[in-house]
């Protein structure tokens, strides 16, 4: 088994797929890529047993087909030395040594049996749907920072995506947040829903933000595919019921501060400095069209103070939030202005865009924190 491959068009694909490599495989052939041969196209997988992703790069000069598990870190990290130059790769398919050939230089590699390698999953009796990458994209970046960390409760560890013949809905929530982002330009000709792992979301979703091409999505009650361009990821979806988040929407919420975005971003960062940084505790005193933020440390006597202007309809509220979350929650929404939507003190606040995108359609929940008096 022969072939030559570019060392730049193999390291990126390899540096896309390694993030699926774990240092806890339980089994140590997944430690190793893939390699599938086959006239001239390599099939390359990386898999954890429940991700796995395949790319299919184009080789020359390819003599005889195979299978061989090639040892991931070694090859990444001699990929990374070289140049864009030819690298042939010579493999004994009967005792599995590799002989790669670069430049001036000779390398000898031990290999594995690929038959060993567990094979990919079956995504039968599918759903399928097409959205764009940049629709997907957006979806993850603007939900995968508010999901949860509790592996005690694993249904919020992954993002919720919920289908519908008028829209489709991506949810996360780790009690404290919650964003729901909603796309109206899209719908799916079946209903269903499944929540989505964090791992394979944050594996893809960077490559997914450069390119603008379709992605065939397949679903079943176990697994989810993602194909684009010459990618494709499957994906063990998470099991369980995901929490009626539309119940703790609040509605009717009748105090509504609009404020510029970056504006509060950088004030909230300036006074949170001085929070007590167990807490983050952060507390907003809002008045007539003017925006109170005050933040302190007791045990330090550290003290912080900033008075914004805004525009304001309700009556005079006083409400504490943990300043890591809003922040992270204000620093991904893209307009230029920002509506915060409240009701009591004890009660979540919902913060939108003012400026909306084209079909999309974002809201983000805080919920208060307990104020120190």
């Amino acid at each position: 088994m022969k072939f030559i491959v570019s060392t730049s068009v193999l390291l990126k694909n390899l540096q896309a797929m390694s993030g699926v490599l774990t240092s806890s495989n339980t089994l140590p052939i997944l430690d190793n890529f893939l390699f599938d041969l086959t006239d001239e196209k390599l099939r390359i997988t990386a898999s954890d047993l429940e991700t796995t992703m395949t790319v299919v790069i184009p080789v020359s000069k390819a003599i005889d087909n195979g299978i061989i598990a090639v040892p991931a870190r070694y090859l990444i990290d001699i990929l990374k030395t070289f140049p864009d130059v030819p690298m042939s790769f010579n493999i004994n398919n009967e005792t599995f040594q590799i002989e790669i050939s670069a430049g001036d230089g000779k390398y000898k590699l031990t290999g594995f049996n690929g038959d060993v390698f567990p094979q990919s999953p079956v995504v039968d009796n599918s759903i399928s749907i097409s959205l764009n990458s940049q629709t997907l994209a957006n979806a993850f970046n603007k939900t995968l920072f508010a999901t949860g960390n509790d592996d005690m409760r694993i249904v919020m560890t992954g993002v919720f995506c919920q289908m519908s013949d008028k829209d489709i809905t991506f949810v996360a929530t780790d009690a404290h947040k919650l964003v729901r982002y909603r796309r109206t330009d899209t719908n799916a000709s079946e209903g269903g829903s499944f929540i989505l792992p964090k791992k394979p979301l944050n594996l893809i979703k960077n490559i997914l933000s450069a390119l603008d091409v379709p992605v065939k999505i397949e679903y079943n009650s176990t697994n989810v595919l993602f194909e684009f361009e010459n990618i494709l990821m499957i994906c063990r979806l998470i099991d369980g019921k995901y929490p009626n988040y539309e119940a703790v929407i609040p509605a009717n919420n009748n105090k509504k501060l609009t404020i510029n975005r970056q504006q509060i971003m950088t004030s909230i960062k300036r006074v949170s400095i001085f929070s007590n940084q167990l807490t983050r505790q952060i507390r907003f005193t809002i008045s007539g069209q003017e925006l109170m933020m005050s933040a302190e440390d007791a045990e330090l006597a550290n003290e912080a103070k900033e008075r914004l202007s805004c525009n304001y309809a309700g009556e005079d509220i006083e409400i504490g939030f943990n300043s890591k979350f809003i922040l992270e929650m204000i620093n991904n929404i893209d307009s230029e202005e920002i509506c915060i939507e409240m009701s009591a003190a004890n009660r979540a606040a919902l913060i939108f865009p003012v400026t909306k995108n084209e079909g999309e359609d974002i809201l983000m929940l805080v919920m208060p924190v307990m104020l120190n008096q």
